[in-house]
């Protein structure tokens, strides 16, 4: 499974959780905030790869939860193996 998030199209954490939620098919009970993605993407079993793309426009656009984004990523995939994470420039 793979996921786009593409930074110079996400203007708001509502686009991103929505964008997420499609992308990865996470569960209706999926409660759009850090805290439940998390736990989703701690208990997916299916090798999976989120790519981020225009970071710069998302740190922009998001400010701060970007930089959170970006660390609980980083800390999910070092909880599941079936996650990775890629920065592109």
């Amino acid at each position: 499974m793979n996921a786009l998030i593409d930074g110079a199209i996400i203007e708001t954490r509502e686009q991103l959780h929505d964008t997420l939620a499609q992308q990865l098919s996470l569960p209706e009970y999926y409660g759009r905030n850090l805290d439940a993605l998390f736990d989703c993407l701690t208990d997916l079993s299916e090798d999976t790869e989120l790519r981020l793309v225009h970071g710069e426009e998302l740190f922009a656009h998001l400010g701060v939860y970007a930089d959170v984004l970006c660390a609980l990523l980083r800390d999910a995939c070092g909880e599941n193996p079936h996650l990775h994470f890629i920065v592109e420039d």
